[in-house]
């Protein structure tokens, strides 16, 4: 099962839960109850072994055109 992200629009909490692929994308947020919605995230990151230049590719909500500093764009 994998692991989605959340974040409550009335009180600002982000939480993840593993849930399976068909469940609701809308789910309560366990700090005040309101309906949170599921966030699009980066997904896993990718390391190639075996390259002299393997770097594991940044995720998450700071990742590259995530909202954080990046060098390519």
């Amino acid at each position: 099962m994998p692991t989605y992200a959340y974040c409550c629009p009335a009180c600002g909490h982000a939480f993840q839960r593993r849930e399976k692929m068909s469940a609701a994308t809308r789910t309560g947020c366990p700090q005040c109850g309101a309906s949170a919605e599921r966030q699009i995230t980066g997904g896993a990151g990718v390391l190639v072994r075996g390259a002299a230049n393997a770097t594991p590719v940044p995720t998450g909500p700071s990742s590259c055109c995530g909202g954080g500093a990046c060098a390519v764009h």
